[in-house]
């Protein structure tokens, strides 16, 4: 036999799979679920119609989510460059 999940935790999972912009391999992942299980919750939730996502926020949150991307990436490229700022070594030894 599986595992059991909380009816709340079921739910929880369908509601951010349907609301993020990731996928559904991802948020399962994530979760510490099957993929497979996430997308039957899925198939189940639409059939009794208890689906609650977020969907006003959606084109928002994925705005967001490519702006702290992009963000990231340039606070990784700095971090290289100062990492490998040969006047940053001297500078701390004195």
């Amino acid at each position: 036999m599986g595992r059991v999940y909380k009816a709340e935790f079921r739910h929880e999972a369908v509601r951010l799979a349907l609301s993020r912009g990731l996928s559904h391999e991802r948020i399962a992942q994530d979760l510490g679920i099957g993929s497979s299980t996430l997308k039957k919750w899925i198939r189940d939730a639409q059939k009794l119609d208890t689906v609650v996502a977020d969907t006003t926020d959606h084109t928002a949150l994925l705005r967001e989510n490519e702006r702290l991307r992009l963000d990231n990436l340039l606070l990784q490229e700095e971090r290289e460059l100062i990492k490998n700022d040969p006047r940053r070594l001297s500078a701390c030894a004195a």
